[in-house]
């Protein structure tokens, strides 16, 4: 069975690329902070008990393990205990993120970049780091993946979101430096762009606008309606697979048509 790493894990895309993967014949380490309510960020993060039942279904094929992504030496001990467990790693999928935001570049406080820097780009960093000598080392490295989920926002600037925009730009950076490092390894890196998908870190960003409701979000999408965690997830499940090697180096825009 091939086996992968996929982080913020507990709920979201996360949680749904967890379910994918697992569903798809995978063994999984399922990692996330479980920060819940820790003031980290405006909004209540993911909890222990969201990671629990997102692995419940699946048994001794899907690890819990909680970490937070800023943590390089945790990272590569859930890579370590993947690789013990089950002697390799095909996949990793870096979906950690949080948002903030809702006000313009130079109103937004220094610690908001800070955060999303070390959460959304570092945390990629630390898995890229640490999962892919892994995928190299293993017993068929052509089936490598790392997958970033970036974001529209990494193509693209979004109003009163200037440090996140900043940040999954970087994110699209990192995948097309990794792919170039990773040439003639197998190894494959692809970065995936969802638009507004019905999430968690949605709600929150409707709330930085002062927006009621979520949905709304996804009026600059052709689809006029949110995506679903499920439905990104096939496409983070797609670039995992064998077929997702054509897919190397790519930014895939998984966003309903956002323009």
């Amino acid at each position: 069975m091939p086996v992968a790493l996929v982080t913020g894990a507990a709920r979201g895309i996360g949680a749904a690329t967890v379910a994918a993967l697992a569903d798809d014949g995978y063994q999984v380490v399922a990692l996330d902070a479980c920060a819940g309510d820790d003031g980290t960020v405006g909004y209540p993060l993911a909890s222990r008990q969201d990671l629990d039942a997102v692995v419940e279904p699946y048994g001794d094929r899907v690890l819990p393990w909680v970490a937070d992504v800023r943590d390089a030496a945790a990272v590569h001990a859930a890579v370590d205990a993947a690789v013990a467990r089950w002697g390799r790693l095909d996949a990793a999928v870096a979906a950690a993120a949080v948002i903030a935001g809702g006000r313009p570049l130079w109103e937004t406080p220094a610690r908001d970049l800070d955060l999303l820097w070390d959460v959304d780009l570092r945390g990629v960093w630390h898995t890229a780091a640490a999962a892919v000598p892994a995928m190299l080392a293993g017993p068929d490295p052509g089936r490598g993946r790392f997958v970033a989920v970036a974001s529209a926002a990494g193509s693209r600037g979004l109003y009163a979101l200037s440090a996140y925009t900043v940040v999954k730009h970087a994110v699209v950076g990192l995948v097309r430096g990794l792919a170039a490092d990773l040439v003639g390894t197998g190894v494959t890196a692809v970065a995936v762009s969802p638009g507004a998908t019905d999430t968690a870190m949605l709600a929150a960003t409707a709330g930085l606008y002062g927006i009621d409701d979520p949905a709304a979000l996804a009026g600059h999408q052709l689809l006029r309606e949110p995506l679903t965690p499920a439905e990104v997830a096939a496409t983070i499940r797609h670039c995992c697979g064998p077929e997702g090697r054509v897919l190397n180096g790519s930014v895939v825009a998984a966003d309903g048509g956002f323009a």
